[in-house]
Order: structure tokens, then sequence, then C-alpha cells
């Protein structure tokens, strides 16, 4: 595929490739104008051993250096590259993901719907988050879990076990796939996602664009995205910590109120598809003058 490129092309990689392709980068460097798009580093992906996070952590810090420039979707992912990846900040542009505009949910559910969107894969703590509602079977809630099981099959199964055991199958309901999403935030009461690490986290701009109160962790560029008056974030993988969050706002409704009063305003300033487009193209227009 690169061979075929003409010289001084731009060529526009996404990091889940790019971090592993660095002796293809290092031989195209000077032909290349080479443009990587990095969510998070390769590296801090959930259940990897010692040595795959070392070799990948060699392999992407080699690739990034060969790129004319990297965009990033987070400020946090800016800093972890300068930081660990001895990227010149010069080099990077953030550019935030946009968000659709979409009407805000009621958050007037009878139970109470929690709401998760993420890929069944370890990194995104699924099993945290049933731990912590196990714990809260006392409560009327009801949790949909949408995301595709493909990626992590044997993960998957681990999770509807979990469930299983945990007597949780008649309150947790898994969905591989929705043809509407945006109907799925517009009936939901709560948005939760405890992930163990987010290099932005497209799922909670979504939630806070409906309006919906959120719950997740501390992890990566979270605390970034949601901001103490829309949401309650806790340790990553602490399901006790998760519980108690989880019953607070199960059982406070002027809790869920205020924090969804809290999202509603802080939808109104989260970044359009428009300028997240635009960032890019002068980031463009920059490496073709160069």
């Amino acid at each position: 595929m690169f061979a075929e490129l003409p010289d001084r092309s731009i060529f526009i990689i996404d990091g889940l490739a790019f971090g592993v392709l660095d002796e293809v980068a290092e031989e195209e460097k000077d032909r290349l104008s080479l443009i990587a798009v990095c969510h998070h580093p390769l590296a801090f992906e959930t259940g990897l051993d010692e040595q795959q996070q070392k070799d990948l952590l060699e392999a992407e810090r080699r690739a990034l250096a060969c790129a004319k420039a990297i965009i990033v979707t987070s400020e946090h992912t800016r800093t972890i590259l300068v930081t660990q990846f001895a990227v010149t900040d010069e080099k990077i542009t953030t550019a935030l993901p946009g968000s659709d505009p979409i009407s805000f949910a009621a958050c007037d559910g009878d139970p109470i719907r929690l709401l998760t969107v993420a890929s069944l894969i370890p990194r995104k703590g699924h099993d945290v988050l049933i731990h912590a509602l196990a714990q809260l079977n006392q409560l009327d809630w009801e949790a949909y879990f949408i995301g595709s099981s493909k990626f992590e099959k044997n993960w998957a199964s681990s999770l509807k076990q979990q469930v299983d055991n945990l007597n949780l199958t008649q309150r947790i309901t898994f969905v591989e796939s929705v043809e509407n999403i945006r109907r799925e935030y517009q009936q939901a009461d709560v948005f939760v996602l405890p992930s163990l690490y987010e290099g932005y986290g497209m799922v909670f701009a979504e939630a806070l664009a409906a309006g919906l109160p959120v719950i997740g962790a501390e992890a990566g560029a979270v605390p970034d995205v949601v901001p103490q008056n829309a949401g309650i974030l806790v340790p990553p993988g602490d399901s006790d910590s998760l519980a108690a969050a989880l019953k607070e706002i199960l059982t406070n409704k002027q809790l869920r109120k205020k924090l969804q009063f809290g999202a509603q305003r802080v939808s109104a300033n989260l970044p359009s598809w428009k300028e997240s487009a635009q960032t890019i193209c002068n980031t463009l227009r920059l490496v073709a003058k160069s």
C-alpha cells in the first residue's frame, strides 16, 4: 500500500494501525508525509502482559517519531505523548471529537434505566459495573449494556456468565447493536461506564449531549470530558465506590436532577464535527506547505 503512493503524498493513518507500523514508517518517513491519529497509546489497552506493553510502547514510540504531524483526541493524550513517548508538543494537534445535537432525555423512567454503551472488552470495565450492580439488587433499576461482543468473545461470554451467577439476568440486558443509538440515550435516565482508561470517551460526550447524568471512573481523559456538575467519577476498578455512587444517584432524585441540568448546560459547549474537521484541515494545510 505504501509503495503505491506517489512521493510527497500526505497519508493519514489511524493509531490502531500506525502504532505497530514502526518499521514501515521508518522506511517511508522521508518519502511520504505521515500523519498519525492517536486516540490513546496501544500499550494502555487492558489485558496486556508486561512484555506486550513494553513491545507496543517501543514500536509506537518509533512510529510516532516518523510522523510529520500527530492528531490526538484529547489534551490528556497530548500530555502522554510528550511525557512518555518523547514527542515534541509542536508536532501535536488536539482535535476533540464532535458531537451531534440531540434532544434531551426526560430522565423520568420508572424503574430508572441505566445505559452503558461500549464494546465488551476488558478496558471498558463491565465486570466492575456488574459487581457494583449486584450490591444494589434491592433497589429498582434496569440496565442496558449496548456493545459488540465480537472483539473479545471469551471476555463477553465471561461477562454474561457473571451476570447469570449473580442472578441479574432479569435486570441487565445485553444488546449487540441498535439501529438508532440516539433513541437509546433519549430513553435512558443515567449513563454509566467505569472504563479503566479512555483517550477521550465519545460516549460520555454523547450522553452529556442528551442531558444524561453520568457515572464513570477517573481514568485517562474522562475527567476532562465529564465535569463535576454533570457526573460522578470514582476510582477505576473500584466496584464498591461505583456501587456507592450508583446508590446515591438511584435514591436521590434531587441529585439526579442537579446532574441532569448540569449535563444540559455542558452540552452547549461540546465541540461540533465541523470544528473538529476544521482543526484537522488546518493541520493538513501546514503539512502540505512544509
